[in-house]
């Protein structure tokens, strides 16, 4: 079964993920090698189109990036100007 992506409409979860990684002060080599070691699937490139919104987010790898990062669902969905 494949698991289902989230949609980047309004919400721009790429930009938040990237805003919230770099107040961080982490790169984004660093944040994908995290999430491979908690078990989420993700490369380097695959976080790089995430974060431009070209490719859609799965359920496990934004709980993925939330717990890296020490952040909250509201603020990785919350909408953007």
């Amino acid at each position: 079964m494949t698991e289902q992506k989230i949609k980047q409409d309004a919400i721009r979860i790429g930009e938040n993920i990237r805003r919230v990684r770099k107040l961080r002060g982490m790169g984004q080599t660093e944040l994908a090698n995290r999430l491979q070691l908690e078990g989420i699937d993700m490369t380097r490139e695959t976080l790089v189109k995430i974060e431009r919104g070209i490719q859609h987010i799965s359920a496990s790898q934004l709980r993925g990036i939330r717990d890296v990062l020490g952040t909250s669902y509201e603020e990785l969905l919350k909408e953007t100007p």
